[in-house]
């Protein structure tokens, strides 16, 4: 899907984290949910919500939290504190591709930051503060919270925004993504054009409309240069950009918590929109198995449009989550990445972790983003709450994989050494693993 540049870009839609995707280059697609996400067994619009926004909502009613508003960042740091999204994940994204472009530029780019299962965007002097919350059975809601002083702050859902978050690249459920934009010459006729990025994506493709601090291990990337009105559209492709430690003194940093867009931060980030996708579409395939296993009579099965294929796209779409979770397609990293914010060392400080100190949340960037190739989104309250079918199916197909008995290629990546210690970590750190998951030899 191409889109003209600049103001029809976007049409009123909540584009969190990046632009709109056109294409892919993060590697083979794979399954995508193609029911209505008003199906029975989901009921998106409609169903009951249970997220980090829902919470501190009703701790805003309650009267046991308040938002402050202050200065040019208005309810940003207030809302950071309450949601407990560290300051030191800020990244920036200057491409003018969301419903405030009015409002970012090079200039003044837009903030995301993010947790676990929160992502929030914030832009100086725009009238709302965005955010997306993985729910923990609805999967993503998105939400707005007006920059407007006011005695009863509140955020409201903004189902807008699957205008461009709910796509074949978000999995055909909503979610977020990581893009990155491909410079567009001074032409009024110009179309915006991207891809989705996450660890799967060499740094040559990812960034672009994006700032990047730290080191990049002397490779290029896309970050760094304006994506409108460019002279010369293919001038910067395959060059390596020079590192900034800082943007203090590139442009007016008044408002925003810290002077980064750290690297590590932003490789962190685009892992984690993609797996929240993927928790999200096996969950909601195993809902409808489950409610089809309820309704459906025996002799009725396979006559569906879906020809009786639903466990099979269960098994399918596991394959799919547990390749990513355990970094089978990681691109390798350039040695020499490093970030600058103190995101690493805040990041890789929290645990749980297991009886010998080791933690699934330790970054390495030893030609690889984390220690142990094991996602920590396996400790998501999405996650834990994924139907029994979903999460058998997962679990059968982690032990296939960690215990050796799956071998070829890429799957030989996977080192004994890490395969044990993955193993290890998640017996003394996961509540609920199954006992089969036991001492890892071959």
């Amino acid at each position: 899907m191409f889109m003209r540049s600049t103001t029809s870009i976007v049409t009123g839609a909540l584009l969190l984290l990046g632009l709109i995707a056109v294409s892919s280059v993060a590697g083979q697609r794979g399954g995508a949910f193609r029911a209505s996400r008003d199906h029975p067994a989901i009921q998106y619009t409609d169903g009951v919500v249970d997220n980090a926004i829902e919470d501190l909502n009703r701790r805003l009613e309650e009267g046991t939290a308040a938002l402050a508003f202050g200065g040019r960042s208005g309810y940003l740091r207030s809302v950071l504190e309450a949601l407990e999204v560290p300051a030191e994940s800020q990244v920036l994204v200057f491409s003018p591709t969301s419903f405030q472009e009015d409002y970012i530029d090079f200039d003044n780019p837009r903030a995301v930051f993010f947790r676990d299962d929160v992502a929030l965007g914030w832009v100086r002097g725009a009238d709302v503060i965005e955010l997306a919350a993985q729910d923990r059975r609805q999967g993503t809601i998105f939400y707005s919270l007006e920059q407007t002083p006011s005695a009863a702050p509140r955020f409201r859902r903004r189902e807008t925004c699957l205008a461009c978050h709910l796509s074949w690249d978000t999995l055909g459920v909503p979610g977020p993504q990581v893009l990155s934009m491909f410079p567009m010459p001074a032409d009024p006729n110009a179309y915006a054009s991207g891809h989705a990025t996450d660890h799967r994506s060499r740094l040559e493709d990812r960034w672009g409309g994006w700032y990047v601090t730290g080191s990049h291990g002397g490779v290029a990337h896309m970050g760094n240069v304006e994506v409108e009105d460019v002279e010369d559209p293919h001038a910067t492709f395959g060059v390596v950009p020079p590192v900034i430690e800082s943007l203090e003194g590139r442009f007016d940093l008044d408002g925003f918590p810290t002077p980064y867009s750290d690297i590590v931060a932003l490789m962190v980030l685009e892992h984690q929109a993609h797996m929240t996708n993927l928790i999200t579409r096996i969950g909601w395939e195993a809902r409808r198995v489950e409610l089809r296993a309820g309704m459906v009579t025996r002799e009725d099965r396979g006559r569906s449009t879906d020809d009786g294929r639903f466990r099979e796209i269960v098994d399918e779409a596991a394959v799919e989550l547990v390749d990513y979770l355990l970094f089978v397609d990681e691109a390798p990293l350039p040695l020499g990445v490093a970030g600058g914010s103190g995101f690493t060392e805040m990041f890789s400080m929290h645990g749980p972790r297991d009886s010998r100190g080791r933690s699934l949340r330790e970054i390495s960037l030893d030609g690889r983003l984390f220690r142990y190739p094991c996602s920590y989104m396996i400790y998501t309250d999405a996650f834990d709450t994924l139907p029994e079918t979903a999460l058998d199916a997962i679990y059968r197909r982690m032990w296939a994989v960690l215990s050796g008995e799956v071998t070829e290629s890429p799957y030989d990546r996977l080192a004994l050494a890490d395969r044990q210690a993955i193993v290890e970590i998640l017996r003394d750190t996961k509540p609920g693993l199954p006992d089969y998951f036991g001492p890892v030899a071959r």
